[in-house]
């Protein structure tokens, strides 16, 4: 039969039946860097991704780099550059140096500025910036600036002071969103935790020694360790001058409440939340705390579910800043092939409690 058959439409078969041709057909983009592919009739090649207009298979080959390609006398495509990084590289290059921009100006660079340093319309940058890091430029200079308030209140002389030095125009501005960063006052920050009273206590529960805390506003850490007595030293590194009071018989209540979500996690944890982090973190966590018990999800699912694609580094980041074990379930992600990644309190602890929650749920 093939002896009937035109070069072209040989050509043609032998293209439709490689599964790379697929791939290009749904121009896929998990697949560049993997192969390329030429066009005879324009003379180039291109990655799978490549958003030009589908070529016919008699005339395309496919090559496993792009030295073969241009061996064979193809140059590289204008539209999809394939001779140089992936376009998600090239974008997640150009985000990093305006993060490093923001980070480095005086005052908060506007979106003009952002816009004109880039090269591209504001619509554009203010949804990549958000694709790439999960914030818009605003929110991410605010995260920023955050913490550089709270480096600065461990240095300045006035709270004031510390505020005007991480770019804030106006104290205003800062106090806004200081309970959220922060968890407490500017003043009360810059003391160690002075003048706020964290209720805590150290109990045992079968994946060691737990400790629970709580400020005025709900649970602000539960951690897990070998050893008590550094779980209470980490607390007052954290607070050092915050009122720590133990020894409360009605806050031992509350930590049999979280010592019974390790054992039996079906029931959740009905307790307000002391949650404190920048808004990036804070959605990450929100998103954690929606995922089931019983089931898993990945750092690049989590990423999609806050609408930042491309942010599940800075996701691993949020998971790892976490001090809520269990109450925001940071040991349901994993990786995306479903192998145990690190976790704060330890792997062997993550695989137990998901142990534990496919056995309620089974």
């Amino acid at each position: 039969m093939n002896m009937m058959m035109t070069p072209s439409e040989l050509q043609a078969a032998a293209t439709v039946n490689d599964p790379r041709w697929a791939a290009v057909q749904a121009r896929d983009g998990r697949f560049d860097g993997q192969f390329f592919y030429s066009v005879k009739t324009t003379g180039v090649y291109c990655r799978p991704s490549c958003g030009a207009r589908l070529a016919r298979p008699e005339n395309v080959a496919f090559y496993e780099n792009t030295a073969e390609a241009e061996r064979a006398g193809f140059r590289p495509c204008k539209r999809c550059k394939p001779d140089q990084p992936p376009r998600a590289e090239r974008q997640a290059d150009m985000i990093a140096e305006l993060c490093r921009f923001i980070e480095s100006a005086e005052q908060v660079p506007s979106l003009d500025e952002l816009a004109q340093r880039a090269g591209m319309s504001h619509w554009h940058l203010h949804r990549m910036f958000k694709e790439v890091t999960g914030l818009t430029p605003r929110a991410y200079a605010t995260a920023h600036r955050a913490s550089r308030v709270r480096e600065a209140l461990g240095r300045s002389d006035t709270v004031t002071d510390a505020i005007y030095d991480a770019g804030y125009n106006a104290n205003s501005r800062f106090y806004e969103e200081s309970d959220h960063v922060l968890g407490m006052t500017p003043s009360a920050f810059k003391a160690g935790g002075a003048d706020t009273d964290i209720r805590f206590a150290i109990g045992q529960c079968s994946l060691g020694a737990i400790l629970v805390a709580r400020s005025g506003r709900g649970v602000c850490a539960i951690e897990l360790g070998d050893d008590p007595d550094q779980l209470a030293r980490a607390l007052q590194d954290r607070f050092p001058q915050a009122r720590l009071i133990g020894d409360d018989p009605e806050f031992d209540r509350i930590v049999a409440q979280v010592v019974g979500l390790v054992e039996a996690p079906g029931h959740g944890l009905d307790l307000p939340l002391d949650v404190r982090g920048t808004a990036f973190q804070q959605r990450v966590w929100q998103a954690l705390r929606a995922v089931p018990v019983g089931e898993t999800v990945s750092y690049s699912e989590i990423a999609e579910r806050i609408g930042a694609p491309n942010s599940h580094r800075a996701v691993a980041q949020a998971c790892g800043a976490n001090t809520l074990a269990i109450a925001i379930p940071c040991h349901r992600v994993v990786r995306s092939d479903g192998a145990l990644s690190g976790y704060r309190w330890g792997v062997e602890r993550k695989r137990a409690l998901l142990d534990r929650e496919h056995e309620a749920v089974a």
